[in-house]
């Protein structure tokens, strides 16, 4: 489904990505983990086109994504689920879902759209809070809404930033149970994480990273038996 080939971003003069290079398949559940400061966000942001890699290619569906802008690349089928979660505090779970739809590029749309009602669906605990405003949800019921409202755009894959930080661990659960449920309603992730124990919970593939470079990839037994790997790249 993508293709992250060589890729090298910047902030000004820092250098941050040094040629990061690895894939996802569709349907897949991928996890990018690493310390704090690898590159793991900013490896995000390039997909995304918040952030322009100097060098190297990003290929969605076969159509490159580096020199375009966010806005475009949301309309072909990719989502951002940023760290800060950025929901409207003033609106209500159902107004900041409608304000997540968006037009999606002919081919962008899945066989089974989202709308306001399959996301009740799939999140029912929004539907309990829908009236709420934004402000009065709990850290873990403001996660879900800005999952959901990036569904609402229709995306084929969306990429999630640390949606387990700062929150406790009975939240936790419910927020991997969520992903879960995003995944088996036939969305691609990948998912930013730190949280090593709550990664291997619900993820298909690895991919480490350590100083703008990746240092390992496979699946759980993989990462399992490399003892050497966990203990010097991963806080676990």
């Amino acid at each position: 489904m993508i293709e992250v080939s060589n890729i090298h971003s910047h902030y000004g003069k820092s250098h941050v990505l040094h040629g990061v290079s690895f894939d996802l398949k569709e349907g897949e559940l991928v996890c990018l983990l690493g310390r704090n400061g690898v590159g793991k966000s900013t490896t995000l942001k390039s997909i995304m086109g918040m952030v322009r890699p100097s060098h190297g290619g990003i290929r969605f569906e076969g159509q490159e994504l580096v020199g375009m802008r966010p806005h475009q690349i949301a309309r072909l089928g990719v989502g951002y689920v940023p760290e800060e979660r950025r929901i409207f505090r003033s609106l209500t779970v159902h107004e900041n879902l409608l304000i997540g739809m968006k037009q999606v590029k002919n081919g962008g749309v899945p066989r089974e759209p989202w709308t306001v009602d399959r996301v009740y669906s799939v999140f029912p605990r929004l539907k309990e809070r829908c009236g709420n405003k934004g402000i009065h949800l709990s850290g873990g019921e403001q996660q879900m809404l800005t999952v959901a409202r990036t569904l609402m755009g229709n995306p084929k894959l969306i990429l999630v930033d640390e949606p387990t930080e700062g929150l406790a661990p009975l939240i936790v659960k419910d927020v991997l149970e969520m992903l879960s449920a995003v995944r088996k309603a036939g969305v691609t992730i990948l998912m930013v994480e730190q949280n090593f124990k709550a990664a291997v919970k619900v993820a298909d593939r690895f991919y480490i990273m350590s100083k703008g470079l990746m240092v390992f990839q496979g699946d759980m037994p993989a990462l399992m038996a490399a003892e050497e790997v966990r203990r010097n790249y991963l806080e676990v």
